[in-house]
């Protein structure tokens, strides 16, 4: 089975779907590896690499002849026309706000697996791209705060006198919400976190923060484990119980999603405005909308003295370390789903695939995009 690794064209995208120790591996097992050309400098990793690990470097015009093309961030329908007929694509395709690629990819007759659909279950925690991804979010969003904030973290003794410790606030307790804490504990300041997940309370607690508790009397989780949407009344209680917590905090780090969907909002204009000027929030659900209503994506903006971050693709500011948890979760899926050139998996009898598979032979099968589409 022949494999092309795309350089990736998303503006401030520096991650590579698939590193030379992978390519290596997959070399072992029978695959041929294809890497555009230049592919993998803003991680910085060169064709050089590449062809050691037994790669060979080439164009997007080759791509015709492979049989699954791998990417990082969603292809364009001008890439994927550049792709193998009846050929696999796999990547962070973002299905339903991309929905535009569907066309492309039925032209194509694509089958199209959606990296960040994949199901949270033990037997796919090794090719779980989105854990991979928000931790590196939360570890990085909270060095952000740190270099935005205008004081120390840790609590000091010093000659002139007693410095107290920041206060930090972590909004969903998450992958990238835990290691936020744990990053936020690491560097001293005084953590406390909240998640509408009452199972979250003794991770949370673990981690040496402590667990802002609400009465929850709503299901609110799938069984996916994420979060699901809350009921007016729900939310109205929890911005009440937000607001008094967010009014003493001088970092809130703020992770909430919901799979699919436009992320919820968390904190309103006037919960901002009660913050002590010098105090940072870091939006980490920006690109879905964000958390904050005032969150503007890609922008640090000041607000009465309030800095709201809002980083565009955070996880490519750790491109390195990005690229190679990435590019393990792809090696280990490829692994799982083919043998000898084969796939080995049977659809829709496998859970990953059942989960995953946005197209099939370019017919779209995913039930979670024709609900958000109505396709």
């Amino acid at each position: 089975m022949k494999l092309a690794v795309a350089k990736e064209t998303l503006a401030g995208e520096k991650r590579v779907a698939l590193i030379p120790e992978s390519v290596k591996k997959l070399k072992a097992k029978g695959f041929t590896v294809l890497v555009e050309k230049g592919a993998g400098e803003g991680s910085f990793l060169s064709d050089k690499e590449y062809v050691e690990a037994g790669a060979e470097i080439v164009s997007s015009a080759d791509f015709k002849s492979a049989d699954a093309v791998l990417k990082v961030r969603a292809p364009s329908p001008q890439e994927i026309a550049q792709y193998k007929d009846g050929g696999w694509v796999f990547a962070m395709l973002d299905p339903i706000n991309r929905a535009d690629n569907l066309p492309a990819l039925a032209g194509k007759k694509t089958t199209a697996f959606a990296m960040e659909f994949i199901p949270r279950i033990t037997l796919a925690q090794s090719m779980d791209v989105l854990s991979s991804m928000a931790s590196i979010a939360g570890y990085r969003a909270v060095l952000m705060a740190a270099q935005d904030f205008g004081r120390f973290f840790p609590m000091l003794m010093t000659a002139a006198g007693t410095i107290s410790p920041a206060k930090a606030f972590v909004l969903g307790a998450g992958v990238a919400g835990l290691q936020a804490i744990a990053t936020a504990k690491r560097l001293g300041a005084v953590v406390e976190a909240f998640d509408v997940r009452a199972a979250a309370a003794e991770q949370v607690e673990s981690l040496g923060a402590k667990f802002v508790k609400m009465e929850i009397t709503e299901n609110l989780q799938d069984d996916q484990g994420y979060a699901k949407e809350a009921s007016p009344e729900f939310i109205a209680k929890q911005k009440e119980l937000l607001h008094k917590h967010i009014a003493k905090s001088d970092i809130v780090i703020t992770t909430a999603q919901i799979f699919g969907k436009k992320a919820p909002i968390l904190i309103e204009d006037y919960m901002v405005k009660s913050m002590k000027p010098g105090s940072v929030i870091v939006d980490l659900a920006s690109e879905t909308g964000g958390n904050c209503t005032l969150t503007k994506h890609g922008e640090t903006i000041d607000i009465e003295g309030v800095r709201i971050l809002a980083p565009a693709n955070i996880t490519s500011t750790m491109s390195s370390a990005a690229s190679r948890m990435f590019s393990k979760n792809m090696e280990n899926l490829l692994l799982y789903l083919f043998e000898n050139g084969q796939l080995v998996r049977e659809y829709p009898a496998d859970e990953i695939l059942k989960r995953s598979l946005i197209t099939r032979e370019g017919e779209l099968v995913s039930d979670i995009v024709k609900k958000a589409t109505g396709k």
